[in-house]
Formats: C-alpha cells, sequence, structure tokens
C-alpha cells in the first residue's frame, strides 16, 4: 500500500474525493439542435416511424458510403433481422468473438444457428482472423466480427475467410461509427453492417440502430421484417401520400425506430465528426496521462490501416501489480466521483452458454485475461478537458495507493 505521489489518499480509504459532482460514464452530447427537432417533431402530429427516420436514413448511408441504411429500433434488431436476411437458421453456425455483450451471440441463437467462439487478439481486443479460420466448419454459415471500442477489425483478413469458404460477414459495429479499415468506412463493406445508436453510443437517438447493405433486394426484405412484414410501413400507409392498404408477406417483427428517435441522430451524424476530435482529444490526455503505470494496460496504439471511433477507453488492471480487483478498483474511483464500466464479461462463461455447450475457464484465454481486468473510463464528446483530467488523477491516485 503506497500514499499516492502528491499525498493524498483515495477517498475510499478516507481522503478527499477527486469531484464533488459525479462524472456520469457515457453521458451523451445533446445540443440544442437535437431539442428544437425533437420538439418541432411532437408539433407535427407524427411521431412514429416517418419521414425524419427516412431523413436520417438517407444522411447515414451517404456518411457511411452504403447504398441502403435501414433504420431500426436496436442494434441488437439488426442483428436479428440481417441473420434472417442472410437465410441463418437452425443447424448453421455463425462464428463470433466471446469478448462482446451477449446481443451479439443471443441473436444466434434466436434464430435457431449456434454462436461458436473464436479467441481475440491480445493486443486488439478484436477477434482473431487465424482463429477464426481455425473455427470454420461444414456449417459455419456466417462470421460476425465485432468491432472492439471502436477499433475496426482486420476486414482484409476477414473478407478472404468469408470469401474462400463463401460466408456472409455481418459486421456488429454498435462501436464503429466513425471507423474505417485501410479507407473503407465500416458500413461500406461487407454485406450487412449492424450500428448501434444506444443511449451512450458516438452518435446516439436514445434507443435505436441502423443497418446497411449494398444489396437492394436484401434492403427491401430488412425493412419488411422490421414492421411485421408488411408490404409497406405506416406512413407509406397514412400520409397524405399513402395508399392506406396493407399486406403481410411474411412474420415479422416490431423493430422500427421512430421520428422522435431520429430526430436527435439527425443532428448526432452532422457533429459526429466535431465529436470523434474531441474524443481524440481526450484520447491522447489518458494515453499520456496513463503512461508507465504498472497497475495496467492501455489500449494498444492505432495502426497505419485503422481509423478508430474511439467509442470506449479501456484499461485492463495487472493483478500482479495491485493488491485488490477490479471492483474495488471500480468502488474506488466511484468514490472519487468518476463512472466507469466493465466491457465485457466473457460471453461462454455465462451461465446459458456454459449450460447448452460446457464451456469452461481457459478455452479463450486472451478474451478471458482481457475481460477479467478491463474497466471503461470516461469517453464522450461531452467531457470537458478538465474532466479528463480528473478521470487522470483519480486513477493515478488509486493505482498508487493500491500498488503490490
Amino acid at each position: 500500500m503506497v500514499i499516492a505521489a502528491d499525498g493524498l489518499l483515495p477517498s475510499i480509504a478516507g481522503g478527499r474525493p477527486i469531484r464533488e459532482n459525479f462524472l456520469t460514464f457515457g453521458a451523451p452530447l445533446i445540443g440544442e439542435e437535437e431539442i428544437r427537432e425533437v420538439v418541432d417533431t411532437l408539433r407535427s402530429g407524427w411521431i412514429g416511424f416517418g419521414p425524419k427516420c427516412l431523413r436520417l436514413e438517407e444522411a447515414f448511408a451517404g456518411y457511411s458510403g452504403a447504398a441502403h441504411a435501414v433504420s431500426v429500433n436496436s442494434a441488437t434488431a439488426g442483428l436479428h433481422l440481417s441473420l434472417l436476411a442472410a437465410g441463418i437458421g437452425p443447424g448453421d453456425e455463425v462464428i463470433t468473438t466471446p469478448l462482446t455483450f451477449v446481443a451479439t451471440t443471443n441473436v444466434i441463437e434466436h434464430v435457431g444457428a449456434r454462436p461458436v467462439f473464436a479467441d481475440v487478439d491480445s493486443k486488439t481486443q478484436n477477434i482473431d482472423p487465424e482463429r477464426i479460420a481455425e473455427a470454420v466448419t461444414p456449417r459455419t454459415r456466417a462470421i460476425m466480427p465485432m468491432h472492439m471500442a471502436g477499433r475496426p477489425c482486420n476486414m482484409d483478413a476477414i473478407g478472404e475467410i468469408a470469401r474462400s469458404h463463401n460466408l456472409t460477414v455481418i459486421e456488429d459495429a454498435a462501436h464503429a461509427v466513425e471507423a474505417a479499415w485501410n479507407g473503407r468506412k465500416v458500413g461500406s463493406i461487407s454485406r450487412f453492417t449492424v450500428f448501434s445508436f444506444y443511449a451512450n453510443k458516438n452518435l446516439t437517438t436514445a434507443e435505436g440502430g441502423i443497418v446497411t447493405t449494398a444489396d437492394g433486394h436484401v434492403a427491401d426484405r430488412l425493412r419488411r421484417l422490421r414492421l411485421h412484414g408488411l408490404c409497406q410501413n405506416a406512413w407509406a400507409r397514412f400520409s397524405n401520400k399513402g395508399s392506406g392498404s396493407y399486406e403481410a408477406m411474411e412474420p415479422g417483427y416490431n423493430y422500427s425506430l421512430t421520428d422522435l428517435n431520429a430526430s436527435l441522430g439527425i443532428h448526432q451524424l452532422a457533429r459526429v465528426e466535431e465529436n470523434l476530435r474531441i474524443r481524440e482529444r481526450h484520447w491522447r490526455a489518458y494515453d499520456e496521462g496513463l503512461a508507465g503505470l504498472p497497475a495496467l494496460e492501455t489500449p494498444a496504439p492505432t495502426r497505419p490501416e485503422e481509423t478508430h471511433a474511439r467509442h470506449l477507453y479501456t484499461v485492463v488492471l495487472r493483478p500482479e501489480s495491485l493488491t485488490v480487483g477490479r471492483l474495488q478498483f471500480l468502488a474506488a474511483l466511484k468514490a472519487e466521483g468518476i463512472g466507469s464500466g466493465i466491457h465485457y464479461l466473457p460471453v461462454h462463461l455465462m451461465p446459458f452458454y456454459v449450460g447448452k455447450y460446457g464451456y469452461k475457464p481457459g478455452v479463450f484465454p486472451n478474451a478471458e485475461r482481457i475481460a477479467a481486468g478491463t474497466i471503461s473510463l470516461p469517453m464522450s464528446g461531452k467531457l470537458t478537458d478538465q474532466d479528463a483530467q480528473d478521470v487522470v488523477s483519480a486513477v493515478r491516485k488509486i493505482a498508487a495507493y493500491y500498488a503490490r
């Protein structure tokens, strides 16, 4: 146990906290433009799926370089519909990462397929193409890579594996709105790419998401599936240009975005690159302020072929250098007034997946090591430079106090 270099005790040990006002993890930056657009939508009399959803879809397709963008009420819905549109079902296998949110694998279960995990690279935390190649079997139908924390996966290598085995690639780009690989925007590379607009994402609509594709027939199927399998949406039926009639072409789902959500997204998208520059500044402040701490490892440097979306700044605690575990470190951060998160616990060791497939610790060592020690620090366009410095000060103080 060591007193921090500045002579201050952590708040959890009786010292004074870094902040009096709590810094919420992942708080979004909402501007007056979004507020005015939401009010305009409320006054318009049309708050469900309608013209503002279509406006967001068109703008996002242009931003991502995709031919089509289909909005949905969550990225989970987008992944589910993508699997269905790809024809994946019972008896099929989908290769994905064990270091992700459970939604990524749950949707594979929802369509009756089997998630097959491939370990991640120890530095990038993204699914390792070599492990993907080893996991391919005659039942494999798709690869679902997830761009962890906003760092793009090696899409050249993944694309080559997919082509050689005739597999569909469905990118989980929940963290990766601004990301690109070798100059190609995420969203314009694979047959399906699914983005999240959840409350803490780089582009938020509170809840929501979007699927991009180059295939017009696929886009039409996604649009039909997101609204009960109907041949046309409510806006097409009930606007002044609509016919009012409809037919169910197949049993679909209630996965539509609303104009209230899209009202936020329209202006979030307009500022997405500006907000990225803010997060890049905070990222550099974290890199510089936390460099050399024996208690933790910081994110690997960005490679030339990567455009990193800077969604999550994750550090991995080194248990051999600390006298406490992650939960106590998180509690100490909270006592200093700093919010944080865990991204992610390993999916294959969740009770459902252990019970169904019999996974045991040790099968995916890189994912398990990262998952055991990862902590996500605040990273948002709403952060000020002082906020970022407070985070650095709090982490350094706690790491020094609990140094082994």
